[in-house]
């Protein structure tokens, strides 16, 4: 048993009724369903004005001290999969949403259910790689906990991450700060995360090796803020990909968006996969990607500072309020709804 997480202890405790829609919605992310949740059970039961907000984190004042708090839990299947593994992950989730709330991260805490018989070679892998991606976002992992369950309960790792930043930006970054006119820019490709989740799952090939996109996301918004760039708002687009981010924000914001499908940046070993599973990049899965709303003056200028794959995908506008709308490539014009669920479950 050297090679394995022993059940020296356990926490057991009643298994919860679900109803149907909960069992649907414990499958899904970032769709219909998971804001119907929201809405109805966790924003009554915890009114608060930061939860208003419907940010990537909660913003947040301290004896003077503008932070930004947030929280995440992951578990994504496979556990190592092409260009990271949910160590890292989890580790660029959170301080990507701790940026996008125009904060520089500071520190995380992780917490670990662990599946009694997991090999310890794994959970090494997955702790070594978030000692290096925390090394790589400048963050430090200040605390955590562990717990170990039952053989076929927790798929291996469960990971869960809260992290504190301190917030740079001078004036507030969110969905209520949009306004018509601005431009929205995106930092690259989209969807290989996703892809490359599922090629693994589905022991599929692809003659050019698809990689997840995990990266941080800081030293962008960074650049943003130093050069002065008036940022409306950030969002990084995991689960439920681009649709969902986007769709969040105009209807939080109650504005339309419109969106140019030729200027979104996909690569031909996605889009072709995309082709192959019957999956729609929009709604795919990104780790290292993100949105910037900004005015439309600033647009040139804070896309270079995002990086050489940056382009303008679209515009706020006051048409069609609380609705996305993209022009395709051929000229006309479709509806980009969220999803009820999500097209893969368990992406992060």
């Amino acid at each position: 048993m050297a090679d394995t997480v022993k059940k020296d202890f356990n926490l057991s405790c009643p298994a919860p009724r679900l109803t149907n829609d909960s069992i649907v919605l414990a499958h899904g992310g970032g769709g219909k369903l998971t804001q119907q949740l929201i809405e109805r059970v966790f924003l009554p039961a915890f009114a608060d004005p930061a939860l208003e907000a419907r940010h990537d984190g909660a913003s947040l004042e301290v004896a003077g001290l503008k932070l930004a708090f947030t929280t995440d839990s992951y578990v994504v299947r496979p556990l190592i999969f092409p260009g990271g593994n949910i160590g890292d992950l989890a580790v660029n989730g959170t301080v990507n949403d701790l940026a996008m709330c125009g904060a520089r991260p500071l520190c995380l805490s992780a917490g670990f259910i662990l599946e009694e018989g997991l090999s310890m070679e794994v959970l090494e892998t997955v702790v070594a790689s978030m000692a290096k991606a925390a090394e790589a976002a400048c963050v430090r992992l200040v605390t955590g906990d562990t717990k170990v369950v039952d053989k076929g309960k927790a798929d291996g790792i469960f990971i869960n991450t809260a992290g504190i930043g301190a917030i740079q930006t001078p004036l507030p970054v969110g969905p209520a700060w949009v306004q018509p006119g601005d431009a929205i820019l995106l930092n690259g490709d989209i969807a290989a995360h996703g892809t490359a989740i599922l090629s693994v799952r589905e022991g599929l090939e692809f003659e050019s090796p698809i990689l997840s996109d995990t990266a941080p996301l800081w030293s962008a918004v960074e650049k943003l803020i130093d050069a002065g760039i008036e940022i409306h708002c950030l969002r990084d687009l995991t689960r439920g990909g681009l649709s969902s981010a986007v769709n969040e924000i105009a209807q939080a914001r109650g504005v339309g968006i419109r969106l140019d499908e030729a200027a979104i940046p996909i690569t031909e070993p996605v889009r072709g996969a995309c082709e192959i599973l019957g999956l729609d990049p929009l709604y795919v899965a990104n780790e290292g990607r993100f949105i910037a709303i900004v005015p439309a003056a600033q647009a040139e200028s804070a896309s270079t500072l995002m990086g050489p794959d940056a382009v303008q995908i679209g515009s706020v506008v006051n048409d069609h309020p609380r609705t996305v709308v993209m022009r395709s490539k051929i000229g006309g014009n479709r509806v980009v709804d969220m999803l009820s669920g999500e097209q893969l479950p368990r992406i992060c």
